[in-house]
């Protein structure tokens, strides 16, 4: 029938439903986002490069979608599974409904399918791999394609979603309706040089607004090339796929230590703890979300924060290093955040842009731009 749609796990189990989207058929690993709003940010974030996502929010879709709210310039799921698919959005702010955004980005849609079983599986057993089609094929086909798409573990997907080319950007936060209050940039006249591994607008945005202009490069960039180009500050991008294999960029921040300041986010996190001789391993089932509380170790308070990954920093194999482990997630006793003792580069895990929120760890770009200023000063 043209309008069913399934999707097909590795361990044989099938979920058939209704088909929305594109019609077409991807693989991918299969994980889920509890995340209540913000679906076009998931659908358009590059870590999701190579997931299937499954949203636990009812009903998606009712807000229609929106290029304001692009995390990237098109959408990097492989496909998305929901239990109520809204085809028709109510929001002043939708340019279309969110079932065109994705059909004419090759996206394929299945909803009317029971997502808390699903998730419930996925948080018992594991993440893994599944199959999803709108186009046709039967679950055995699909089964079949699940179990021969690549697993993610040793992964290399931050080089491939990366930019090709440098290129600058300097636009600033801007207010979501006119009762949002922004403060402009201030004239500190940074330069950041940002590596690219998948890298959201928001964090750029963020990045503006504390007064930097930013030059983004590709991920296989030098350490020597940075260098060059004279920061104020080096910052290490989220992305998609296990760091593991980064060995080339994990280098190059070693090369850079003490040299220029360095933040890193999510994946640039996990590349500044391989750099500095930890190592990483692969969550159960990860997480994302926006609500996850992570514990700032320098304050005593609790964040409230907005994570989105699937592999780890070891904290033992960390307990030789210079670094100082500055945050830690309350639900797992993950680590969440890193600090050098005594150069300047500190690392969270998790998405202190976060768009569209919860903003309680924004502050990490005012210290960014406070070590910078400092760094400069000395």
């Amino acid at each position: 029938m043209p309008n069913t749609a399934i999707l097909a796990l590795e361990d044989g189990t099938v979920f058939q439903g209704r088909a929305h989207g594109a019609r077409t058929v991807r693989t991918g690993e299969v994980v889920f986002n509890t995340s209540m709003t913000g679906y076009q940010e998931v659908f358009t974030d590059p870590s999701y490069t190579g997931q299937i996502v499954v949203l636990t929010n009812p009903q998606v879709g009712n807000y229609g979608a929106t290029g304001a709210d692009n995390e990237a310039a098109k959408a990097c799921i492989e496909g998305l599974v929901v239990r109520e698919w809204a085809e028709m959005p109510s929001s002043w702010r939708a340019d279309e409904s969110a079932d065109q955004f994705l059909a004419r980005q090759d996206v394929p849609v299945i909803d009317e399918i029971d997502t808390r079983g699903l998730v419930l599986k996925l948080r018992s057993g594991g993440v893994m791999r599944g199959a999803l089609s709108t186009a046709g094929h039967t679950a055995e086909q699909l089964i079949e394609m699940a179990r021969k798409s690549p697993s993610m573990a040793g992964l290399d997907l931050a080089t491939g979603v990366s930019t090709k080319a440098r290129y600058s950007w300097d636009k600033p936060l801007e207010p979501c309706s006119p009762s949002e209050r922004i403060a402009p940039p201030p004239a500190d006249g940074f330069h950041v040089v940002a590596y690219d591994f998948g890298i959201k607008h928001n964090i750029l945005r963020c990045l503006a607004s504390i007064g930097a202009r930013v030059t983004v490069v590709p991920a296989m960039t030098s350490a020597k090339e940075i260098l060059a180009l004279n920061p104020d500050g080096v910052f290490l991008s989220n992305g998609p796929g296990d760091p593991e294999p980064l060995h080339f960029q994990a280098e190059q921040v070693r090369k850079m230590v003490g040299r220029k300041p360095i933040f890193g986010i999510c994946l640039g996190h996990q590349i500044i703890g391989l750099a500095l001789g930890g190592k990483t391993y692969k969550l159960k089932f990860g997480h994302r979300g926006i609500n996850h509380p992570v514990l700032n170790k320098r304050t005593n308070k609790v964040e409230i924060t907005v994570q989105n990954h699937g592999f780890c920093v070891d904290p033992d194999s960390l307990k030789d290093s210079a670094v100082d482990i500055t945050h830690w997630n309350l639900n797992d006793d993950t680590v969440e955040g890193l600090r050098h003792r005594s150069e300047p580069l500190f690392c969270v895990q998790y998405h202190p842009e976060a768009a569209p929120g919860p903003h309680d760890s924004q502050y990490l770009f005012d210290d960014f731009a406070a070590l910078m200023r400092e760094f400069k000063k000395s």
